[in-house]
């Protein structure tokens, strides 16, 4: 497998892995602890670690973005001629990929769990200030992922963005999903890491505006890079996290 194949295997393949990470952490948190402190503490935890070893595993294979937000925002940057290049068949490839490794990392997870395998989430998320949170975590994870080849820092990507998530779990609304193909995955597992079919829209858009929010950000506080400013060399990915 070469080229684009490759590429988007690697975004199926690290999505999933991330998701399972979330929606599995959830689940044995669940029934180690009765605490939602405790289980959102060990969720946040399993996820920063998992998210800084994929992004550091699968960023030279894929640019580890795992997220139709990092993708189009990506794109955005590249066609700007301010980051790595995208090109349209690239975006079309790799979210849904990001979408279908997705669901299939929840599936995974039920199933190392023996939970049912598909199972719609009874956890509803539906409320404007949860909204507000998804777009301040997903337009702080756009601003973090752009602004740190403009200041020289995007080898700084793995442990720079797997903290970032790991603190929005904790000052978010949300809990910060920030991720719109994460966020369908976790519709399919009545669990911890759930969301409720119904409230999935309404995060999504959330996060799109995010996007917007993030990549005018970008534009406000850093402009063009300078000349010979370190060049993008991966994206780090959209991580998801935990709700309670």
């Amino acid at each position: 497998m070469t080229g684009l194949p490759r590429r988007a295997a690697g975004e199926f393949i690290g999505t999933a892995v991330l998701v399972a990470v979330v929606v599995g952490s959830g689940i044995q948190a669940t029934e180690l602890s009765p605490d939602v402190g405790v289980q959102l503490l060990a969720d946040s935890l399993a996820t920063v670690f998992g998210l800084a070893v994929l992004i550091v595993l699968l960023g030279p294979v894929c640019g580890a973005h795992f997220n139709p937000a990092v993708t189009l925002a990506a794109w955005w940057d590249g066609r700007r001629g301010q980051g790595e290049r995208l090109e349209l068949r690239e975006v079309a490839a790799y979210i849904p990929a990001q979408i279908a490794g997705a669901v299939g990392g929840a599936v995974l997870a039920n199933a190392m769990f023996a939970e049912p395998l598909v199972r719609w989430s009874s956890h509803e998320r539906w409320a404007p200030h949860l909204w507000l949170g998804e777009v301040v975590a997903t337009a702080g994870l756009i601003l973090l992922v752009l602004g740190l080849p403009r200041v020289g820092r995007a080898n700084g990507a793995p442990l720079a963005v797997a903290c970032y998530i790991g603190a929005a779990y904790w000052f978010t609304s949300s809990t910060s999903f920030a991720n719109p193909a994460v966020t369908v995955g976790r519709a399919v597992t009545d669990t911890f890491a759930g969301i409720a079919p119904g409230s999935v829209l309404p995060f999504v858009g959330a996060q799109l505006v995010g996007l917007v929010v993030g990549v005018g950000l970008v534009s406000a506080l850093f402009g063009r890079p300078a000349p010979g400013a370190e060049a993008v060399t991966q994206v780090a990915p959209a991580p998801v996290a935990a709700g309670h």
